[in-house]
């Protein structure tokens, strides 16, 4: 049985300048490891070329870069890849890959499961099976869009990354802290911070470490601005009341590029009404906001319905009619259970 070697991706530049160091490189060697993996995104150690190939052979002995294809693909009609990872000890994730005209956004799993347990949500409702290490978030980041098979049209670069895949990032922030340095540092991948949203059911205190730590862009679950209605729909309401999240929330200034959304999915005859939407409008009342409306999409075992187009509309006017910044998203990769709430890493097609 052999031993894993650990991979240096997920690796913060102090961490390489360590394994440099441990191998009686010099220090600079940290920094140069860090823009092969991140910057030039290499797969194997015989591409470091600037690095000695006594040095080359220590590593390879002593680590992995950690980068893996995904297992498989599914593209939607809409041009939507969904793609399938190994997460270890038999378990998969997906990740979402969005192509828009001049964006092509990435979404990204953070956990194997999820210990929310939203009874509307396909990765709630199969329970918490794992955290994701910082290797297996960042690989996600640095492995799609996978380079071209012979006779395929290069895909864009992404130009954005959404933690909204499988699990509750803020329940990861052990793995998701070093990943956002790695993404934005200049050393990493040197992205803005405005090009990563971070969604969350509302994590308390977690919350508060993501918006003094970072710069990322936030998006809280709201779904339900009643609070014994969002209880039995989401259980983490009752740790993290959205009200206490809103005030915790209205200490920062969002005015400015860091933007705040509220996401809210839309159900027929549960959260689709004028009074509701008055709710709504009530919690984000003093916030700097946008709100997201989501369409439903159906999951098994699951007594919930989207509400028609028309009441969407509806309910977006009104939230504009009242200052409230609203727009209804866009719905990608259905039929391919690949839209939001969808997640359940269920092996697709190649």
């Amino acid at each position: 049985m052999t031993t894993q070697l650990p991979p240096l991706i997920g690796m913060t530049l102090e961490q390489l300048t360590k394994v440099a160091l441990s191998g009686g490189m010099p220090k600079f060697v940290g920094k140069q490891l860090a823009e092969w993996l991140y910057k030039k995104k290499v797969t194997s150690f015989d591409e470091m070329v600037n690095i000695s190939k006594k040095n080359r052979e220590w590593l390879t002995q002593s680590y992995s870069v950690g980068r893996e294809a995904p297992e498989s693909r599914q593209k939607s009609l809409d041009g939507t890849v969904k793609y399938l990872f190994n997460a270890g000890a038999g378990r998969v994730i997906e990740s979402v890959y969005i192509p828009d005209h001049d964006r092509a956004t990435l979404c990204v799993s953070s956990q194997v499961g999820c210990k929310m347990n939203c009874y509307f949500c396909a990765t709630g409702r199969l329970g918490f099976k794992a955290n994701l290490t910082a290797a297996q978030i960042i690989n996600q980041i640095l492995s799609i869009p996978p380079k071209p098979k012979p006779g395929e049209t290069a895909a864009g670069e992404l130009t954005n990354v959404v933690f909204m895949g499988m699990g509750e990032p803020l329940d990861n922030m052990e793995a998701l802290l070093p990943v956002i340095e790695i993404m934005t540092a200049s050393w990493g991948m040197a992205w803005s911070p405005k090009r990563i949203t971070v969604s969350t059911v509302g994590k308390l205190p977690q919350l508060k470490d993501l918006l003094e730590k970072t710069q990322v862009h936030v998006a809280i679950s709201v779904h339900t601005a009643d609070p014994v209605e969002r209880e039995q729909l989401m259980p983490a309401q009752k740790a993290f009341p959205i009200a206490n999240v809103m005030k915790m929330l209205a200490g920062y200034d969002f005015s400015h590029q860091r933007r705040l959304s509220l996401e809210y999915i839309m159900w027929r005859g549960v959260n689709d009404d004028i009074a509701h939407a008055e709710m709504l409008v009530r919690l984000a009342r003093g916030l700097d906001c946008r709100v997201n409306l989501i369409r439903f999409h159906a999951i098994p075992d699951v007594d919930l319905h989207p509400c028609s187009e028309e009441r969407m509309i509806m309910f977006r006017n009104f939230l504009n009619s009242k200052g409230i910044t609203a727009t209804i998203r866009s719905s990608r990769g259905e039929d391919i259970m690949a839209a939001c709430g969808m997640l359940a890493g269920k092996k697709v097609k190649s």
